[in-house]
């Protein structure tokens, strides 16, 4: 499978970046292995994605609510079940959430949506419930009550797992690449400008990309760097690739309407020039 595979003959979905939190005062030892603890650097902004065309409706991930924003000094700007509200989505009918991995950042509030099965990898279920939670460095980017909360939805029959490469949707896969978790997946949709990777914490930044620098919370680096190259390969060109967390997004991508500039991006329309 390549970036340059033809989806002619399949309805394209729209596709939305949702910004919900901010953290600012980063350093660059921040955001890069190896970088300089007394430089500063790019903030990160959290997202939740939207996919959606007139047959399915897919939210790719869930974000964190306000405690875990206070535990973890972040700035909560909306909680996602509020956010998809901005696109005209009643949180509790959408029927299929998809969660990249299982990261407080990513996976919390599943309580706010009540009808939805979630979609997560075999690997990132067993990675977050076994012995590597042993190690405080590897449990760190969890929250337990998040984690116990995806155990109840399993226990009630609304967990899909996924190994490796699937598909849910003409024209919508999901691509397990590992690296910043043991079960981390990327998320490709075709829309009308091509196939677009939304690559979530694959890599963190267009920086972590171009630099050829991973992101320092990580599992196996050598996945990283790898996913890096996996994320290009299944995109239509590299600006067909949505990091995690970039505030480019922001200001590369159109809101739908005046009224959602800084808080809702569109994703299936070309970037301006990133220069």
């Amino acid at each position: 499978m390549n970036g340059q595979g033809n989806g002619a003959h399949i309805e394209p979905f729209e596709l939305f970046a949702i910004r919900y939190a901010h953290h600012a005062g980063r350093k660059a030892s921040d955001n890069f292995i190896g970088g300089d603890q007394h430089e500063s650097a790019s903030p990160l902004d959290y997202y939740v994605w939207v996919a959606k065309r007139s047959d399915r409706v897919f939210l790719i991930d869930t974000g964190f609510g306000a405690e875990a924003a206070s535990q973890r000094k972040r700035d909560l700007l909306q909680r996602p079940a509020d956010a998809v509200r901005l696109l005209g989505m009643d949180p509790n009918k959408l029927d299929d959430i998809i969660l990249t991995h299982l990261h407080y950042d990513h996976a919390g509030t599943l309580n706010d949506f009540a009808a939805a099965r979630f979609h997560v990898q075999d690997g990132e279920a067993a990675y977050a419930t076994g012995r590597c939670m042993c190690h405080d460095v590897l449990r760190h980017p969890y929250d337990v009550e998040d984690v116990v909360s995806y155990v109840r939805h399993l226990y009630s029959g609304r967990i899909c797992f996924h190994d490796g490469v699937d598909e849910l949707a003409a024209g919508l896969t999901l691509h397990r690449v590992g690296g910043h978790s043991a079960g981390l997946q990327v998320v490709r949709v075709w829309t009308k400008r091509g196939w677009v990777v939304i690559a979530s914490d694959a890599a963190h930044l267009y920086e972590n990309m171009s630099r050829k620098l991973p992101f320092p919370a990580v599992y196996n680096i050598a996945e990283m760097m790898e996913g890096h190259r996996l994320v290009h390969q299944l995109a239509a060109s590299a600006d067909h690739v949505i990091p995690g967390h970039d505030p480019l997004v922001m200001a590369l991508y159109p809101p739908p309407s005046p009224d959602l500039k800084g808080l809702v991006a569109r994703l299936d329309v070309a970037p301006n020039h990133m220069g």
